[in-house]
């Protein structure tokens, strides 16, 4: 198995098992975890493909449905041992994230395309699968939320294709990247991480305290 197809396999099996705690959260029947798995799962590789007009991996190997199948079962058998599982769902995202950013980088640039493409497919791979699970489960928005999310999977994406470029060999550059990933993103949520966000001009010192735009001395 090479780095990418580990890469691909952990970050689906991580994804997946998101999936299956948002449905543990609902306390929904075992069916409703396979298929939130499942739709976490793949569904940022699935927008992948389509856009590159490849066919999707998915098809091509039923292999990974059963990947999301497992995860499922492993996180429906033992998600009360879990004393916070929204806390356990937003790491787990991390370690998805991560691996996702460089394996949909990777199969961009194996494919031959530009550089820019393949920082949007290794973005849309890391984050599509994460942003249908909270809508369809009803939890809060990992998107909507003020740390750093995107983000982390664009510095992941970008790493990943410069030490491409710099033919730093596939392993190392798919390690190095998926570490920075998780690094931003896990700092993000240890720390409060966040970007500089828009607030409407005007606002009193109030306003933007209570917003946490600002802080109190």
């Amino acid at each position: 198995m090479t780095t990418i197809q580990l890469f691909n396999y952990a970050g689906i099996f991580v994804f997946a098992a998101t999936g299956a705690l948002a449905a543990s959260r609902r306390q929904l029947d075992i069916i409703a975890f396979i298929f939130l798995a499942a739709v976490t799962g793949i569904g940022g590789g699935t927008l992948r493909d389509l856009i590159l007009g490849v066919p999707v991996f998915w098809v091509k190997d039923p292999d990974y449905l059963l990947v999301c199948a497992a995860a499922a079962v492993v996180v429906y058998f033992s998600a009360n041992l879990v004393e916070s599982r929204y806390r356990v769902l937003l790491w787990l995202d991390a370690v998805g994230l991560a691996a996702y950013s460089v394996m949909g980088a990777a199969k961009s640039l194996a494919l031959g395309f530009d550089s820019s493409i393949a920082v949007v497919t290794g973005v849309m791979t890391a984050t599509f699968g994460g942003i249908l699970r909270d809508i369809i489960s009803g939890e809060p928005s990992v998107l909507m939320r003020r740390e750093i999310y995107v983000t982390a999977a664009l510095a992941g994406s970008i790493v990943y294709i410069i030490l491409h470029a710099l033919s730093a060999g596939l392993e190392l550059s798919a390690l190095a990247a998926a570490l920075t990933a998780f690094a931003v993103r896990g700092g993000a949520l240890y720390f409060g991480w966040a970007l500089p966000t828009y607030h409407k001009p005007g606002r009193t010192t109030e306003e933007l305290e209570r917003d946490g735009f600002i802080r109190s001395e």
